[in-house]
């Protein structure tokens, strides 16, 4: 092999362990389902770090943590509905565990979308401008992210364009690259009809959105209108402020209290007691 093919193939190999390595990463501060708080902390961080550029962390942070307290209000509605099978004890178990599965299963993608959206932009950090990096995310979400990175090293902050640019180009590639197949087949794996289209139906508003912007969706598992959705509540942080999305954080009850003043020690720390030890792939720079 001529000497310039087997440096490109090293090259190559030293891409892919290191996306691999961002990805054990992500993995391990995603934590299980249930663990909101971390996934938020680490979300945050990503939003500091990007100094308020990347905003779809931010608003992933608040979708999850809403929706903890609508499939908790679900589950109480469910347990309610289920009496009507209270004669027949082995459907109402059934579908109190379709219910709990239905819940699980967004629980899970909430996670899912938390591992590619931290390992994207830790492997964008260190290689968004290497040649083969686009052998590992979609080319426009890594154009986008090389548009921060680039921004974040000339010390500059990116206008409201350039931030909605990457918030879209985040937004559009994980719902339809991550979301809609797994809301799909959640949805087609529930079977208790009438509680499947109410849940299906939710009025989002997450807490740093006036009353009278609640979002009321016709079928949450419409791609399209998910999609719609979303960048509507994009537009409503923007018009808000950033800080005030920031601090409203704290009004779903679920982070700790002190959140804010040691989020960015507290991630470090995080950070450091998941890896101390880990046998996965070589792990990538400590991020600023």
């Amino acid at each position: 092999m001529a000497g310039s093919e087997a440096s490109g193939v090293e090259a190559g190999d030293g891409l892919a362990r290191d996306y691999a390595a961002a990805r054990h990463e992500a993995e391990l501060l995603a934590g299980g389902t249930g663990d909101l708080a971390q996934r938020t902390l680490a979300y945050h961080h990503l939003f500091r770090h990007s100094g308020g550029g990347h905003a779809f962390p931010l608003l992933a942070a608040h979708g999850a943590l809403w929706a903890r307290g609508y499939f908790a209000w679900g589950g109480r509605a469910g347990a309610a509905l289920s009496l009507a099978a209270l004669h027949r004890p082995d459907l109402r178990r059934a579908r109190l565990a379709g219910l709990a599965g239905f819940a699980e299963a967004f629980r899970e993608i909430n996670r899912r979308v938390f591992v590619e959206v931290y390992a994207g932009y830790r492997f964008t950090l260190a290689h968004g401008e290497r040649a083969g990096a686009e052998a590992h995310l979609d080319p426009g979400l890594l154009d986008a992210l090389n548009r921060c990175h680039r921004a974040g090293r000339r010390m500059r902050s990116l206008n409201p364009g350039e931030r909605a640019y990457l918030f879209e180009a985040c937004f559009r590639w994980e719902q339809r690259a991550v979301v809609a197949p797994a809301v799909a087949a959640a949805a087609a794996g529930f079977a208790w009809e009438p509680v499947r289209r109410l849940a299906l139906r939710p009025s989002i508003r997450f807490a740093y959105m006036p009353r009278r912007e609640t979002l009321h969706f016709a079928d949450f598992a419409d791609t399209d209108e998910r999609i719609e959705k979303g960048l509507r509540a994009f537009a409503i942080a923007e018009a808000v402020g950033w800080g005030t999305v920031e601090a409203r954080l704290s009004r779903y009850g679920a982070l700790p209290a002190g959140f804010f003043a040691a989020a960015g020690t507290a991630f470090h720390a995080t950070r450091a007691r998941l890896l101390a030890g880990e046998p996965g792939p070589q792990r990538l720079p400590q991020p600023a």
